[in-house]
């Protein structure tokens, strides 16, 4: 006669290790970008309407060429009161950070998460042959973390 279990069927538990997230799983493809040739007064008007921090600056082949932000368009707000100078004639090339890291898309989320703790930046573009693939941020990387919390972790506890 064998041991008869009261527990009933058990589930299978899903390892962290098989089911890794990637960042392009995560990442946002459906990007507001910025032009280098744009006014930075419409770049404002862009991240007031769409609720962003900044987006990526493009040229016509969508090959990253620069990052803009609302803390450079503080500056440039800044610059312009203290100058005296009109705020509409400012132009994205020459307020754009133009050295941009960059992560690939198939990065493990977890390194990506490291990254972000070590760079202290809010986002990352996604590069592939050269063209602006996607973008993750902080708060991407958060829903994957819930994801994994909701699929993996504990699992053992969940009923």
């Amino acid at each position: 006669m064998g041991i008869k279990s009261f527990q009933g069927a058990r589930k299978q538990q899903v390892n962290v290790q098989d089911k890794l997230l990637k960042v392009k799983d995560y990442m946002t493809t459906n990007l507001i970008t910025f032009s280098p040739n744009q006014k930075v007064h419409s770049v404002v008007e862009a991240i007031i309407k769409n609720k962003i921090s900044g987006g990526p600056v493009v040229n016509e082949k969508n090959e990253l060429i620069g990052i803009i932000s609302e803390g450079d368009c503080l500056k440039q707000l800044s610059e312009s009161c203290y100058y005296n100078m009109p705020l509409e004639e400012d132009l994205v090339e020459k307020r754009m950070i133009k050295d941009v890291e960059t992560i690939d898309g198939n990065m493990d989320i977890f390194d990506a998460a490291n990254k972000f703790l070590s760079s202290k930046r809010r986002r990352f573009p996604i590069v592939e042959n050269g063209k602006l693939v996607g973008q993750i941020s902080q708060k991407d990387i958060l829903k994957a973390a819930l994801y994994l919390k909701s699929e993996n972790w504990n699992s053992s506890t969940k009923g």
